[in-house]
């Protein structure tokens, strides 16, 4: 890890409360009820077994893009910290955003497109970080990418080799291996209790 990210984290736990917002863009992102989920977005449900993914519970929430904006739609961090991943592969782009105030936390913004950060750099809610998919992206890779899947993650997670096609993903997520709700809840928060206790 390089010292940038240690300073950064240390400076972190300096600072006062994290202040929390919604991960898009919202009349007032504090209020929960500004987000809307997809049709199978939910927190907790039993994904079907697919061609080499067996069958899971979801571990995050799949958020709706909040508009009809298919330009530059904004995804931001839901509160501060630093990233320590950033995969940039098609739909299946994603950033992995560790937080460590009030005990350490990870975020996951998943089939994002646009990043605007790079690793370890320091991000905050009232920046974006990446956007949703514009109409040439979704004919690309499919309709059914129109959402930010976020998950909140209570372990760190799994640490990855860097390699040449994809050096600076460095982690990931426990998303596909989640086959029974003891270990849904080992792993992770759902995103949107977690939200609604720290949007004061």
């Amino acid at each position: 890890m390089s010292c940038k990210y240690f300073l950064l984290m240390f400076l972190m736990t300096l600072w006062g409360d994290l202040e929390y917002k919604l991960p898009v863009k919202a009349y007032d992102r504090k209020a929960i009820d500004q987000i809307e989920l997809t049709n199978i977005g939910e927190f907790g449900l039993m994904r079907k077994e697919r061609k080499s993914v067996p069958a899971h519970y979801h571990t995050g929430v799949d958020i709706k893009r909040p508009g009809s904006n298919y330009i530059d739609e904004p995804i931001y961090p839901i509160c501060e910290g630093i990233v320590i991943s950033k995969r940039q592969d098609g739909p299946y782009a994603q950033l992995i955003i560790e937080h460590d105030k009030g005990g350490k936390f990870w975020t996951v913004y998943e089939h994002v497109a646009g990043i605007k950060v790079g690793l370890f750099d320091e991000v905050s809610p009232e920046r974006p970080i990446a956007r949703f998919m514009n109409k040439e992206e979704l004919d690309r890779y499919g309709w059914h990418f129109d959402h930010v899947h976020l998950e909140v993650l209570k372990i760190k997670p799994v640490r990855l080799e860097r390699t040449e096609s994809k050096p600076n993903r460095l982690f990931a997520s426990y998303s596909l291996i989640c086959y029974t709700r003891e270990d849904l809840y080992k792993y992770f928060y759902d995103p949107i209790d977690f939200l609604n206790e720290r949007l004061k």
